[in-house]
């Protein structure tokens, strides 16, 4: 990025954390002429396990860092399934080479959030929560990373080198079709309770899609289920894919095949199926259809994307330095829209190869100067 300055409009005052979740913080953010300071080695924007480690691996070696995030700790994490379990098991969650101890096989969406807690707690991170970035200056070396805080101060960070560890959960997939942005259409799913009784939608082939379904199914609701692709996706994890199979053969959950939906309005849904139009009786919608990277934000930093359809960002591999000096990514982004190649398990790893860089770099500016 060349010096100048980058402006992010999305992060105006009283902006939910997690757009359209229905489980968002909202803050009451005044205006404020303070501006506080802070001066950093390291910003790290992001606070997911991702980012989290990042802060831990540029601590380990001896520089100051900040994680900042516009939600809380681990916020997508806290995003997810109430009931959620891990299709992992625990070490391949650990952080800062902190022992991740569970008395289950897959840990529980509860038992990660204890974890990145302590974890965060244990190296005693300086974690900037709820905390949206409205303005990026500056660069290499000389960068400024200007946010609001949740009571309405303006906080500015130079920092002399940057790790975006943005993860991409809070940036869906829209069907981009008429009455999506209707109160009943939800692009996260978070609990079945509410919907007992009720005609639910979901829209997806995949693990979420199937996770909620039957779910759903199990708690009383009448579930449709509509993917574009022929059949449930073989991404779906082995013990998952035969139990929602098996509920579609049996007629529990209702389910259409290469079809997509068209319209949505305020008391049915309108499917194109190959058979032609059909139009259900509909309370709710979850439209869980993938989500992406901040690619606008990536773009307007300088950062290049390589492949129209993968869009995957130019990084050096061996340090996951950008094209843009000063700059690196960790986590899910680094991947582009091939979200399914980066995890927790394989991302965590990334501050290593970023702070062994960092190290390495600042040391050499410092004998320089």
């Amino acid at each position: 990025m060349a010096s100048g300055t980058l402006e992010l409009p999305w992060a105006s005052p009283g902006t939910p954390v997690t757009p359209r979740t229905g489980y968002a913080f909202y803050m009451d953010r005044g205006p404020s002429a303070v501006v506080e300071s802070f001066s950093l080695d390291v910003v790290v924007i992001g606070a997911g396990p991702t980012g989290l480690a990042c802060g831990i691996d540029a601590k380990r070696a001896g520089l100051t860092v900040a994680n900042i995030d516009k939600g809380c700790l681990v916020n997508s994490l806290y995003n997810y399934p109430s009931n959620m379990t891990f299709f992992t098991t625990p070490e391949l969650l650990e952080i800062g080479d902190l022992p991740f101890s569970s008395p289950n096989q897959k840990p529980t969406r509860q038992e990660a959030l204890e974890y990145y807690r302590k974890a965060a707690e244990h190296y005693q991170l300086d974690v900037r929560q709820y905390e949206p970035v409205s303005k990026v200056d500056g660069s290499d070396n000389h960068f400024v990373v200007q946010t609001t805080n949740l009571h309405g101060r303006t906080r500015e960070y130079r920092a002399r080198k940057l790790i975006l560890a943005t993860g991409y959960y809070d940036r869906p997939n829209y069907m981009n079709i008429p009455g999506e942005d209707l109160s009943k259409v939800m692009h996260y799913y978070r609990e079945p309770h509410p919907f007992f009784g009720l005609n639910v939608l979901i829209v997806g082939g995949k693990n979420s899609a199937a996770i909620a379904a039957l779910e759903l199914w199990r708690h009383g609701a009448r579930v449709t289920l509509v993917h574009r692709g022929p059949g449930i996706g073989n991404s779906v994890k082995y013990w998952i894919k035969p139990d929602i199979e098996n509920r579609i053969k049996a007629g529990q959950v209702t389910a259409y095949f290469n079809t997509c939906v068209r319209e949505v309005t305020l008391e049915h849904v309108v499917l194109d199926t190959p058979q032609g139009e059909v139009s259900l009786e509909n309370d709710y919608v979850f439209a869980l259809t993938g989500y992406h990277p901040d690619f606008e934000f990536l773009c307007a930093l300088g950062i290049k994307l390589s492949g129209e359809a993968d869009k995957r960002p130019v990084v050096n591999p061996q340090t996951l330095e950008s094209n843009v000096p000063g700059i690196y990514l960790a986590g899910v982004i680094v991947a582009g829209m091939r979200t399914s190649e980066i995890f927790i398990e394989n991302g965590r790893f990334h501050g290593a190869l970023i702070a062994a860089d960092l190290k390495q770099k600042l040391k050499t500016e410092a004998v320089s100067a």
